[in-house]
């Protein structure tokens, strides 16, 4: 029999812990990709449990005394935006899985959300339950590792810090670069865009090259706990992925590469990093207020911490 209650911290433990098994994290935020915490499933989810309110938003569906599964959203860079932060599920009932998606996006829809993204490992079954609920699949990606090598000889580059005032050359550079398909999802308009940009974990530096007023290159690079790197331009990668390694210095470092950017992948290859993971990124345009787009047919959905 289904009912439905207010879930404490405990239950967090019973979930992600559930008859000795240890249920992770299914949803994989750019920011945790590579991060310690992936592989430490309890300590993460209590962490998660205990920061909900900040302004996330999760749902639980129980059955009896025991929870099925947890969703949780955030907002990316601006209210429109929206991701799934966290998807645990303990059961291969697939209808569990639908039931949460259907309503995190009837609560976020109710929050101002145009948009929510998510991403999966490329062979994870949630999958199909994401897509019964709405969600398409518009890029894959490979991320890369490099382990704490030397940095390569010096480049040449007429690198320069971003400013504010660069950010629409850097759209137009994102228009340019990015097939017409991504970007009907991740942003047709500089606002769109905008709101859609992901949180790197930690604080970055931006680097553009510009040549005659237009943005030819876009440097991005991240040192911390974790190190990341990533890059946006014309011709060839290699050179600012050279770098982005000088900046970094001798730390291990990742990068998400997009199938649609093969060029960028090459150059991280030739520059000693490794592929270590293979993740598809999806998303669902609300159009509508999306509260009863479907019953709750299997479980009930708690909203907490709203």
């Amino acid at each position: 029999m289904t009912s439905a209650r207010h879930p404490l911290p405990t239950d967090i433990v019973a979930l992600v812990s559930f008859d000795g098994d240890i249920y992770p994290n299914e949803a994989k935020p750019l920011e945790r990709l590579g991060a310690q915490g992936d592989v430490r499933p309890l300590e993460n989810a209590l962490e998660q449990w205990f920061s909900f309110a900040t302004g996330k938003h999760t749902w639980v569906s129980v059955r009896g005394a025991t929870i099925r599964g947890l969703i949780s959203a955030r907002k990316r860079a601006k209210r429109s935006a929206w991701e799934v932060e966290v998807m645990i599920n303990t059961t291969d009932d697939a209808s569990i899985a639908e039931t949460l998606f259907v309503q995190m996006l009837g609560g976020i829809g109710r929050q101002g959300a145009e948009r929510v993204f998510l991403r999966l490992e490329a062979d994870n079954p949630l999958k199909q339950a994401a897509r019964k609920a709405g969600f398409f699949s518009y890029a894959d990606e490979t991320l890369f590792r490099r382990p704490a090598l030397q940095p390569p000889s010096q480049v040449d580059l007429p690198l320069r810090k971003k400013t504010k005032a660069d950010t629409l050359g850097l759209f137009q550079l994102y228009n340019r670069e990015v097939p017409a398909n991504v970007r009907a999802v991740e942003g047709m308009t500089l606002k769109e865009w905008q709101a859609s940009q992901e949180a790197w974990g930690g604080k970055h530096s931006d680097y553009v090259i510009e040549q005659d007023g237009v943005i030819e290159g876009w440097l991005r690079v991240m040192t911390g706990d974790v190190s990341r790197i990533t890059a946006l331009g014309t011709g060839s990668y290699d050179d600012l992925i050279s770098a982005g390694l000088q900046l970094l210095g001798e730390r291990e470092a990742f990068c998400l590469a997009p199938d649609y950017a093969p060029g960028l992948a090459a150059a991280f290859e030739r520059h000693d990093f490794e592929p270590v993971g293979a993740y598809t990124s999806l998303a669902k345009r609300l159009t509508q207020r999306v509260g009863e787009l479907a019953p709750e047919t299997a479980n009930d959905a708690i909203p907490v911490g709203q």
